[in-house]
């Protein structure tokens, strides 16, 4: 862990405390009605965020570290690269829980190119959600929209990977 990761988040804490006591200064009604709501909803996806985070740990335990380094952290950046962006396109996972499973992959040896692909295409291209995109916008305009999206996403990650 980088020592700037604990400054952070503890700067996060710090901000989000203040807003709060501000907030509350404002309305304390307002504020207590929020605050309920986000109990519940974060009671709604602790389950689900847990399993994923659980599934991701499991990945990382049957998968050796030499295999995702192979694939992703490879002699090529670019074929790495590649690999990394057919994975985001057909991964189904919310963002938010891909940018920590991001994190243990570039730890693990993986390019940040690669990465900065996976990430992008799994946000930017639906290959298993296209049949409901065909139905209400047309087989040429999904496919189109698709295929833009997954070059633009290794653009994307090329600079990415240049830029960091």
């Amino acid at each position: 862990m980088e020592m700037g990761i604990g400054l952070d988040i503890i700067t996060l804490i710090v901000i989000t405390l203040i807003i709060l006591i501000w907030s509350l200064t404002k309305s304390k009604e307002k504020t207590t009605i929020g605050l309920k709501i986000a109990k519940g909803r974060f009671f709604d996806i602790f389950g689900e965020l847990f399993g994923i985070l659980a599934l991701i740990g499991l990945f990382f335990s049957l998968v050796p570290n030499e295999s995702i380094k192979m694939v992703l952290g490879g002699a090529n950046p670019f074929l790495s690269t590649i690999y990394g962006a057919l994975i985001g396109t057909v991964t189904i996972i919310p963002a938010f829980v891909a940018f920590p499973l991001a994190s243990s992959l570039v730890n693990t040896g993986a390019y940040l190119f690669a990465v900065a692909a996976f990430i992008t295409t799994l946000t930017m291209v639906g290959f298993f959600t296209a049949p409901i995109e065909i139905r209400y916008f047309g087989k040429k305009f999904t496919l189109i929209r698709n295929l833009i999206s997954f070059l633009v996403a290794i653009f994307i990650a090329i600079g990415m990977g240049l830029i960091l």
